[in-house]
C-alpha cells in the first residue's frame, strides 16, 4: 500500500511551497500522466505514473494522491488493470483530496473532494 505523504499536492491543504525541490514545470508536464476518464488510450503502451515527490529514481513510489485519484474519479483504466496485480497501486489518503492536476498547480481547497 502507498500512504500519503502531508506535502502531497492532491491533499487538500497541502502547499507546493512545502515540498522539497519543487519545480513548477516538472509539475505542469504530469499532465501526461492523467487519463481522460474511461479512455482505453493507454491500454498497449506504457502507463505513466506520477511519483511520489519523495521517491528516488533507484526506488520509484506512485504517488497516493495521483493513485487515489486516478482509480477512483479519474477513471484510469490502464492503472485499473496494473493496480489488480501490484500492491504499490493500493493508495491510502490522508483527508480530502482535491479533484484535478489543475487543481494541485492553483492549490484550490475549493475543488476538494
Amino acid at each position: 500500500m502507498t500512504a500519503q505523504c502531508k506535502t502531497c499536492p492532491w491533499r487538500a491543504g497541502a502547499r507546493v511551497a512545502d515540498i522539497p525541490r519543487y519545480e513548477r514545470a516538472k509539475h505542469e508536464r504530469l499532465r501526461d500522466t492523467i487519463a481522460e476518464p474511461g479512455s482505453l488510450a493507454g491500454l498497449g503502451r506504457g502507463l505513466k505514473v506520477m511519483a511520489c515527490h519523495y521517491s528516488t529514481e533507484r526506488t520509484p513510489t506512485p504517488c497516493a494522491g495521483w493513485l487515489n485519484h486516478q482509480l477512483g474519479e479519474g477513471n484510469n483504466l490502464a492503472l485499473r488493470l496494473a493496480a489488480m496485480s501490484d500492491a504499490r497501486m493500493c493508495p491510502e489518503v490522508d483527508g480530502p483530496q482535491r479533484r484535478s492536476l489543475a487543481a494541485t498547480l492553483d492549490e484550490d481547497d475549493e475543488d476538494a473532494l
